[in-house]
């Protein structure tokens, strides 16, 4: 980011008023980033809906949550949830009868993994499945959501999705060289992104960090159409937090950490950003240096 805007005071006013509603596009898990959100809308008195990613089953099938579930996820949360799995990603997406990445991921060896390759044609036919999947389920979450925004009132959509990395277990050893490495145990992280599993993994990242902040802006066009159009306003913001500012030749840049592997994801988050600003659409990406989360 060449031109970053630092916030160095938190603002004290906003738009948002008692009737407005706050969606939180990403599942509350325990304490993250998003509690810090979700306490300033309670305080204006927005009403608060969220969205699930769903679960997976004992064949690894995305489905909605149980009564269980849904009741604990509402009282987390502090309202209602729309029950359409929204699990981005599409390292466990297929056509019908063909393995998915995980599969293909879960012949690779410690040894091995940095030769072995992947059948791209396949994959990409992996991602477009699990994109079509996302964005079909991003259209019926709207319908139900459309319901449930006043006319005229303001909308803030809160995007918190991040991640992608595929549950193999042979990048759990491969991460610990190279995030916490020292000495013999270090490994760049160039030899992983040079190979097909750290390329398979930048593809996931995009897919889950990125590019679902850009199917929010997309399937919630209507319903900020309509509420432009009887008097309200529609804010959506996403987290990067990642990198710092750096003084370089006299002008400050945004520098992601280095070996940060979801960096070059979160750099595409911003510019979604950025187009969608230059449509007139106010989506903004914040970063928070060294935020601490529970994750």
């Amino acid at each position: 980011m060449i031109a970053p805007i630092p916030l160095r005071d938190i603002p004290q006013a906003n738009i948002f008023r008692k009737g407005d509603v706050f969606v939180l596009f990403g599942e509350l898990f325990g304490r993250g980033y998003a509690n810090g959100l979700i306490n300033e809308a309670k305080k204006a008195g927005m009403t608060l809906i969220g969205i699930t990613v769903g679960r997976r089953d004992e064949n690894n099938a995305l489905r909605a949550l149980t009564d269980e579930e849904l009741a604990i996820a509402e009282e987390n949360l502090g309202g209602p949830i729309i029950n359409v799995p929204l699990m981005a990603g599409f390292d466990l997406d297929a056509p019908a009868g063909s393995p998915t990445p995980t599969d293909l991921l879960g012949d690779m060896t410690l040894k091995s993994w940095q030769e072995d390759k992947l059948d791209w044609a396949h994959i990409e036919k992996c991602r477009a499945v699990g994109v079509a999947r996302f964005k079909d389920s991003v259209a019926q979450v709207m319908r139900q959501l459309d319901g449930m925004i006043p006319d005229g009132s303001n909308a803030f959509f809160a995007h918190t999705m991040a991640g992608g990395i595929p549950k193999v277990k042979v990048f759990l050893a491969i991460a610990n060289r190279i995030y916490k490495g020292r000495g013999e145990r270090f490994m760049s992280s160039k030899a992983l992104l040079d190979s097909d599993l750290g390329k398979l993994i930048l593809m996931n990242f995009d897919e889950v960090t990125a590019n679902t902040f850009q199917h929010l802006i997309d399937g919630s066009a209507a319903i900020r159409a309509r509420l432009e159009r009887t008097g309200g306003q529609v804010r959506y913001s996403a987290y990067g937090y990642h990198g710092t500012e750096i003084l370089i030749n006299g002008q400050y840049q945004w520098q992601t950490y280095t070996s940060y592997t979801q960096g070059q994801a979160k750099m595409r988050l911003e510019r979604v950003a950025e187009a969608a600003w230059q449509q007139g659409i106010k989506a903004t990406v914040y970063n928070c240096p060294e935020i601490r989360t529970n994750s």
